[in-house]
């Protein structure tokens, strides 16, 4: 489990869309190298972070905005 304090970020962006009901927020880190985009719980930044590759990050945003999902 990679520890999201042990990565190697610049800057962890929160969603737009954070605080919109439920209290479901996530941030994304902007500048980590690698061919993974680290995702975490803003509301445990501490805890746990997602290493999702590049491409699927990619291809779920994009969806995200055609407003397929």
């Amino acid at each position: 489990m990679t520890r999201a304090t042990s990565l190697p970020v610049s800057a962890w962006r929160k969603s737009s869309y954070s605080g919109q009901g439920g209290g479901n927020c996530l941030e994304v880190a902007d500048g980590c190298p690698g061919p993974h985009v680290p995702v975490r719980d803003s509301k445990n930044p501490e805890g746990p972070a997602l290493l999702i590759p590049h491409g699927a990050w990619c291809a779920f945003v994009s969806q995200v905005r055609q407003g397929t999902l």
